[in-house]
């Protein structure tokens, strides 16, 4: 970690100091691989080439290239200073000589042919050769990655992830020749400009048509001719289209009569076919310095584009044209930027030199304005331009004065400049200007809140200069407002806040001078029901929506029924009680009455017992209770072997097993009364025990009781009975009594026995009279290796549960033999518990039971 540390540290010291001529992106790959292939670390390779200039943003586009491609596209033995492989197809084959736009001879036109100027692209933009050039690709210079590629993805996503990155330094327009959707690529499907002059590379088509009919398509020469038969040579280098076609003309007539003449029987035409390219150099403060072939067409915008835009401490106000050794222009990009002026794009020639010098003054402006950041000015250029630069003041801005802070290159200076000073202050390099925003008050606000019809801010000044008149703009105060003690806050001379009270009543009434209202004053008119605490009516029992209700003076009993809906079916009239909560102030001991409780009566939907229209009192609370006579049907069922099975309402209180079957029409023929069962529905109480019962099982157990959530229990139990002595003693205590939702089956006759449980296999087998349960374990396998044998219990059709071997525990038909395990481990023993649960339907009965094997 510390060697790591200490090549970072180096790294960043290199970085801050290596100079801004940087290497290109092919120089870089070259370089890399170079140095891997000798052997050098990453780390050296680093080193290096951040002294070389290379920057965490060029680090960062190569490895974009990379992660895009999986691999390197470019001619990496060229180094022309392209800024990258895309810009350098562009600049080198949109105008080199493969184009053949102007072979297309059918438009009626003679300039249609140029339509598709921008020429062939014989690769894609993202650099990959085309399928044509696949196929011609030696093994060697396959697409896939060599080993020293692969060091180098490695390299540079190194570097990227050790360089932090450098702070932004936005500097208005230098964006604008870096981006991808501004290029001033030249379009070259325009007509050619008139000042156009012809070099060597262009191509020529001559029509001559009348009387005499030719076409000619002739390139120009390194030398400056063009070739005509029986004529030969003509020179044209130099000259504009309007020229070389009257130059033509007189050479052609000596070739073809009617050609010259006042009154030509043959004219002739002169139109560009393909272009040449242009040779010029872009030097100075530009990312990539070097020479470009662009084409005939291009301009002053588009070379800096192609060198990547200019560099941090480039100059766009002075960018400067050379041609033929001389200066032609200096260029203002600001003029361009800020007014749209196209006449500072100008249009380069063969030769030419575009320098990018050193800003001479650069200057921040920061805070409150529309576009703070960085701009370069020129010599003499004020605050008040630079305002206009950054797009002049946002509305919150503070324009009455302005901070400069400038270096006087021993320490530093601020400069307070007021409003109306803007335009005589000139601006140096590296001034840093500064607009503040307005206070965040008000300077003349005040404020009513409360018991007025229009609360809210107004403003301090003609009509409002008093509380009184502050009340009447607000359109006076309400019914309710307690005018007796208004509070009036404000901010004293030392801006600490202060209350003062206001007798609003004397004030309104002229009874009293009216008060002065200060800069931010606050009036708060309060209500009387603010004073005073009005709590809610309560109302509890047989309504119809029971719950809390708002208190309202005058608001009755009966009011109190009607807003909860009403009574029930099942409320009593003769007793409703209203219970009202002790209130005295002026006591001063305690006492051992809680409340007080009235009661009354109600007939025809008015209370009496003397009291109707009895008025509730805040926090009132009312009680409608359930009459005694009032009964809802309860209902049983019955299934199986009887004569009319299905539901049945309970008459009595202690209707029994007996009464159901007698109601059923007694048992058929097939009935079989020991297997007859009772299931349940469980009550709160009951499923409180259940779940209570089930959580102990599953903690002794050691399983996990989260287990518990995933299981879906059911809401209803088997209760064991005896119905076949139920109908021999009716009315006893083994004729059970009914409740609401219980459901009597009556099977019929059943031969089988079930055994479950730790056994070999659990299987169903054929009841055998007289058989104990030790023959139907093995009629299962036998036990299995953990059973325990001495607790094996039987589970009847009826719900009871018996001991295997007890007295009186004997095999019946329809039972089940449960042979429990003697140990529980990892969740068995509750899927014990869920197989004995499916065969009985009964987690409720056999709680304790459950309790007691998981010990």
């Amino acid at each position: 970690m510390k060697i790591r540390f200490l090549i970072c540290s180096l790294l960043l010291s290199l970085l801050s100091t290596a100079a801004w001529a940087q290497m290109t992106d092919d120089q870089v790959v070259s370089y890399v691989q170079s140095g891997l292939k000798n052997g050098k670390s990453e780390q050296q390779l680093g080193r290096e080439l951040l002294s070389r200039g290379v920057t965490r943003s060029q680090l960062e586009r190569l490895k974009s290239q990379y992660d895009a491609n999986g691999y390197w596209s470019g001619d990496k033995s060229n180094s022309n200073g392209s800024v990258d492989n895309d810009r350098r197809r562009t600049a080198t084959q949109e105008t080199g000589p493969g184009r053949n736009s102007r072979d297309n001879r059918n438009a009626t036109d003679d300039r249609s042919g140029r339509n598709g100027r921008t020429g062939d692209r014989t690769l894609p933009r993202d650099g990959r050769p085309g399928a044509q050039e696949q196929q011609n690709l030696r093994p060697e210079e396959s697409l896939q990655p060599t080993p020293e590629e692969d060091a180098w993805a490695g390299f540079f996503r190194t570097m990227t992830d050790t360089i932090p990155p450098q702070p932004e330094q936005r500097i208005f327009g230098h964006d604008l020749f870096t981006g991808s959707s501004l290029s001033f690529e030249p379009n070259e499907n325009l007509a050619t400009p008139a000042n156009y002059k012809l070099g060597p590379g262009d191509e020529v088509i001559i029509d001559i048509w009348g009387a005499n009919e030719d076409n000619l398509r002739e390139r120009i020469s390194p030398e400056g001719n063009i070739i005509v038969a029986q004529l030969g040579p003509v020179y044209l280098n130099g000259l504009t289209i309007q020229e070389a076609n009257a130059k033509l003309r007189q050479v052609f007539a000596y070739k073809y009569a009617g050609v010259g003449g006042d009154d030509p029987e043959s004219d002739i035409s002169i139109t560009l076919g393909q272009l040449r390219t242009i040779q010029l150099n872009v030097l100075g403060e530009v990312a990539v310095p070097g020479s470009y072939r662009l084409s005939p067409f291009a301009t002053l915008f588009h070379a800096l584009y192609q060198a990547g835009g200019v560099t941090p401490i480039g100059s766009l106000r002075a960018v400067e044209i050379h041609r033929n050794g001389k200066l032609l222009k200096r260029v203002d990009v600001y003029d361009y930027l800020f007014s749209g002026k196209l006449k500072e794009d100008i249009r380069l020639e063969e030769g030419d030199v575009v320098i990018v010098p050193p800003y001479r003054n650069l200057v921040e402006i920061e805070g409150n304005v529309k576009r703070p950041m960085y701009y370069e000015t020129t010599e003499g250029e004020t605050l008040s331009r630079l305002l206009e630069y950054a797009g002049g003041f946002t509305g919150d801005a503070y324009t009455g004065e302005v901070r400069v802070v400038r270096q006087t290159g021993r320490e530093q200076q601020l400069s307070s400049v007021r409003d109306g000073e803007y335009g005589a202050f000139a601006l140096e390099d590296g001034d840093r200007v500064t607009v503040s925003a307005s206070l965040d008050r008000f300077s003349n606000r005040v404020e009513v809140r409360g018991a007025v019809y229009r609360p809210g801010m107004y403003e301090l000044g003609d009509g409002i200069r008093t509380v009184g008149e502050l009340v009447r703009r607000a359109d006076g105060a309400t019914e309710d407002a307690f005018l007796a003690r208004a509070l009036l806050s404000r901010e004293s001379s030392d801006m600490t806040p202060e209350t003062v009270a206001v007798d609003l009543r004397s004030i309104l009434d002229g009874r009293t001078p009216d008060v002065e209202l200060r800069r931010n004053d606050v009036l708060f008119i309060p209500s009387q029901l603010d004073l005073t605490e009005l709590g809610a009516l309560t109302i509890y029992g047989e309504v119809a929506r029971p719950g809390n209700y708002p208190y309202a003076l005058h608001t009755t009993l009966e009011d109190l029924i009607v807003m909860a809906g009403g009574l029930r079916d099942g409320a009593s009239t003769a007793r409703i009680e209203v219970s009202r909560r002790l209130t005295d102030a002026d006591s001063e001991h305690a006492t051992k009455e809680l409340a007080q409780v009235y009661s009354f009566s109600i007939r025809d939907g008015l209370v009496f017992d003397g009291q109707t229209g009895f008025e509730l009192k805040p926090f009132d609370v009312v009680i409608v209770r359930k009459s005694p006579g009032y009964q809802k049907q309860r209902t049983v069922e019955i299934e199986g072997e009887v004569s009319f099975s299905g539901t049945y309402t309970l008459v009595h209180k202690n209707e029994r097993l007996s009464d159901l079957v007698r109601r059923a029409g007694g048992v058929t023929d097939y009935a079989y009364l020991r297997g007859a069962r009772l299931l349940r529905r469980m009550n709160d109480e009951e499923k409180a025990v259940r779940d209570e019962t089930l959580q102990l099982a599953l903690r002794n157990s050691g399983s996990d009781s989260l287990v518990v959530n995933k299981i879906a229990l059911s809401d209803t139990y088997s209760v064991g009975i005896e119905l076949d002595k139920a109908l021999l003693r009716p009315g006893t205590s083994i004729d059970m009594v009914l409740r609401e939702g219980d459901k009597l089956i009556v099977p019929e006759e059943v031969s089988t026995v079930a055994i479950s449980g730790d056994v070999m296999r659990a299987n169903t087998v054929l009841y055998q009279p007289g058989k104990s349960y030790k023959y139907y374990i093995a009629q299962a396998g036998g036990y299995g290796d953990r059973a325990k044998k001495g607790s094996v219990y039987i589970i009847y059709m009826n719900g009871m549960i018996a001991k295997a071997g007890s007295r009186g525990a004997a095999i019946e038909p329809g039972c089940t033999i449960i042979v429990p395990t003697k140990r529980a481990r990892n969740g068995q023993f509750l899927s014990q518990i869920l197989g004995v649960a499916t065969t009985a339907a009964s987690l409720g009965t056999m709680a304790a039971s459950i309790a007691n094997l998981a010990k």
